[in-house]
């Protein structure tokens, strides 16, 4: 007959109470700041390419519309950070052009017809190349401040433990 062995594990509320502080603290803080930074890195390089493309004797100026936004319906929906780069005022829809017009880049629906084209005018993207090129730079942005942010985390979670709570 085999002798039972009995074992207890020590510090394992210790050990819990850090990865649940690390893992509210990734997805809800550090996890978005990284992705808005990633986010960011994606939105300035859209805007150096819509300033190439804006008209300077006009008063629209697409490159000051371009921004970034959390994505909340995905957030709500499954629970996933997200953000979305893009031109503010979208395609127009229903919105007037008043409406549009108080903008910080103005009235600029026609960033449609340069990006998609039309059958009259060729494309000329800016907001696609802009992910291309920067997708690499966006990435080790992403985990950098990451890195940085499960540091703190760490950090803060030992700082909570030492203190009994």
């Amino acid at each position: 007959m085999a002798d039972a062995i009995e074992f207890s594990l020590t510090g394992l509320d210790e050990l819990l109470g850090k990865l649940d502080e690390v893992s509210f603290d990734m997805k809800r803080k550090g996890g978005r700041f990284a992705l808005r930074r990633a986010a960011q890195v994606i939105r300035d390089a859209a805007k150096q390419n819509a300033k190439r493309m804006d008209d300077p004797e006009t008063a629209e100026d697409i490159s000051a519309n371009i921004a970034e936004r959390w994505n909340g319906r995905l957030f709500k929906a499954t629970g996933n950070l997200g953000f979305r780069v893009g031109v503010l005022g979208g395609a127009g829809g229903s919105k007037t052009s008043d409406q549009l017009s108080s903008l910080p880049g103005k009235d600029t629906r026609h960033w449609r017809y340069l990006e998609f084209g039309s059958e009259n005018n060729r494309a000329t993207p800016f907001m696609r190349p802009a992910l291309e090129q920067s997708i690499g730079a966006a990435t080790d942005t992403f985990v950098r401040e990451y890195d940085k942010a499960l540091d703190r985390a760490i950090k803060r979670a030992r700082k909570k433990a030492a203190a009994g709570g």
